[in-house]
């Protein structure tokens, strides 16, 4: 049937003629689909404001050749409403969108357990809005992306050697090498984080979040960055969206700083969280048309 529907998160727009736009959608049975939205941009239209980027609907489609026809709208989560008006949390979901967009190259291919966590992330950003701990955004994203990597069959190794299979812990990371790697296997150039930065990445993994939520802004900060690095070496190109993402949270071992431990003299050559000055926030969106509308 030429007729069908779809539980689908906006990942992107674009504008189309004088009032239509090309909606980029993560959709549950059908993967990664764009369609055409005929007259959203007119004030009145039915489902203009049901179309943003984080919004989670069942969208009725019809299937055409090359873009497919927004028919129907219904909003299942409003996660773009919740992120908005909150800087952390809107570059996080800034982030996670061009990542799900990016480890969703083909069209039309399923992927229902990306479209889960995509949706599983949304929420835990928007937190409960009476929880005692909302979950720090940054976590978040970095939970999203080190368990999209691992969907996708890039899963990072944070304890055993990711080359022998020795376990672990061990003092060494290796982004070519697949994670954690020991002495033996440890390639030239590979970075040697803090035991507790990969202790950090294992608990996102595997949603430990009592673990995770005891970690130290550094942690954060390393885990941010061997994360990045991790998945920027898989796509063989920048996420664009990273460097946006606001990480000044601290955890709740910081002193006015950065947590230190006995292992801080000999952490060397982990990659910091990529980051950009908030100002470049407008002309980048406007580029990438990730939380809004691209040209």
């Amino acid at each position: 049937m030429r007729l069908y529907r779809e539980e689908a998160v906006v990942l992107r727009t674009q504008r189309l003629g004088e009032a239509d736009r090309v909606v980029t959608l993560l959709t549950r049975g059908s993967g990664r689909v764009r369609a055409v939205a005929k007259g959203v941009r007119r004030t009145g239209s039915r489902f203009g404001a049901r179309l943003e980027p984080c919004m989670l609907a069942d969208v009725q489609l019809y299937r055409g050749r090359s873009l497919d026809t927004v028919t129907q709208v219904v909003t299942l989560g409003p996660y773009a409403r919740s992120v908005a008006d909150d800087y952390p949390r809107y570059t996080a979901a800034t982030a996670m969108l061009e990542v799900a967009e990016r480890l969703t190259p083909e069209e039309r291919e399923p992927s229902p357990q990306q479209f889960l966590l995509l949706v599983g992330g949304l929420r835990a950003l928007v937190g409960p809005p009476h929880a005692p701990v909302r979950r720090p955004p940054s976590l978040v994203l970095d939970a999203f992306v080190v368990r999209s990597l691992a969907v996708a069959g890039w899963g990072a190794s944070f304890d055993a050697c990711a080359r022998c299979g020795a376990p672990g812990p061990h003092r060494a990371f290796a982004v070519a090498a697949g994670g954690a790697v020991c002495p033996s296997c440890r390639p030239p150039g590979a970075s040697a984080p803090a035991p507790s930065t990969l202790r950090l990445l294992g608990a996102l993994l595997s949603g430990d979040w009592d673990a995770a939520l005891t970690s130290t802004s550094r942690d954060r900060r390393e885990a941010g960055g061997l994360a990045a690095a991790h998945l920027q070496w898989h796509l063989e190109r920048s996420v664009r969206s990273l460097p946006l993402v606001d990480r000044d949270e601290h955890g709740p071992d910081d002193r006015g700083g950065a947590g230190v431990d006995e292992h801080d003299d000999e952490v060397r050559g982990v990659p910091e969280a990529p980051r950009r000055a908030p100002g470049e926030l407008a002309e980048h969106l406007r580029a990438v048309g990730a939380l809004g509308e691209a040209s």
